[in-house]
């Protein structure tokens, strides 16, 4: 699952887009770009977050970003 889009479905975050940086047995670790950095990323409960089957580059924050805006930019198209 690394490096694939996820959507929280739970917590203050609800609906927020991350890409999944590191998997464990029940945890996940995700990032924005923005708010939650390679650096520092969310830790998450995999039961809390929907799984987008969409593979994007996890090598630096920016490329995160791009990746992030450039799904909800085809999205909001259709």
């Amino acid at each position: 699952m690394t490096g694939y889009l996820a959507r929280s479905l739970a917590g203050h975050d609800k609906g927020t887009l991350y890409i999944i940086i590191e998997e464990t047995d029940d945890h996940v670790m995700l990032a924005d770009g923005r708010y939650k950095t390679l650096e520092k990323p969310k830790r998450k409960n995999r039961k809390h977050i929907q799984l987008i089957r969409t593979q994007c580059p996890t090598d630096s924050n920016e490329a995160i970003k791009h990746s992030i805006s450039n799904y909800l930019r085809r999205t909001m198209d259709v």
